[in-house]
C-alpha cells in the first residue's frame, strides 16, 4: 500500500474513532458533571431529588438515552435533513459520477455493455428495434464505454482530479 493512501487511511480512521467515540464519551461525561456541578447541585429541589452526582448521571442516562433514540429516529425518518446529508455526500462523492475501481469496472459494467451489444445485434436482425431505440442504445453503449475509458457521467460539482 502506498504510503500517501496509508496516511490518508490512518487520517480517516482516527477521525472516525475519536469523533464518534473518544469525543462522544467524553462529551457525555462533561455534560453530566458540567450540568450536575453548576445547576442542578446549586438549585436546592434538584440537589435533594438526586443527592450524588452517580444518582444524577443515572436518572439522566435513563432518561436521555430514549429521548436521544426518539431524535434520531424522527432525524432519519420524519425530516427532510437525513435526505439533505445523503444529498451533499453524493454529490461530493466522485463515485456518484464514474465506476469505482475493482469489481464495477473490470467485470459488471464490461459484462453490461457486452450484454447490451449482444441484445441489440439480435434485436437488429430479427427487426424489433425502430430508429428511435437504435439511437438510445447506441447512446447507451457511449456512455458505458466512457465510463470503462476512465470518463464520468452526470456535472458532479467540483472538478474530478484521479
Amino acid at each position: 500500500m502506498k504510503v500517501a493512501s496509508m496516511a490518508s487511511r490512518s487520517w480517516y480512521y482516527f477521525r472516525v474513532g475519536y469523533n464518534t467515540y473518544l469525543v462522544f464519551m467524553i462529551g457525555y461525561g462533561s455534560t453530566l458533571v458540567t450540568i450536575y456541578y453548576l445547576a442542578a447541585r446549586n438549585i436546592p429541589q434538584i440537589g435533594a431529588l438526586f443527592g450524588t452526582f452517580w444518582s444524577f448521571a443515572l436518572v439522566m442516562t435513563a432518561v436521555g438515552a430514549p429521548v436521544s433514540v426518539l431524535v434520531g429516529w424522527v432525524h432519519t425518518k420524519k425530516s427532510s435533513l437525513l435526505k439533505a446529508e445523503f444529498d451533499i455526500a453524493t454529490e461530493a462523492n466522485p463515485y456518484s459520477y464514474r465506476l469505482p475501481p475493482g469489481f464495477w469496472k473490470e467485470a459488471a459494467f464490461p459484462a453490461y455493455l457486452e450484454t447490451l451489444r449482444l441484445l441489440r445485434k439480435m434485436s437488429e436482425r430479427a427487426n424489433l428495434l425502430t430508429p428511435e431505440e437504435i439511437v438510445e442504445i447506441e447512446e447507451l453503449e457511449r456512455k458505458f464505454k466512457g465510463l470503462l475509458d476512465g470518463g464520468y457521467l452526470g456535472v458532479p460539482r467540483r472538478k474530478l482530479n484521479f
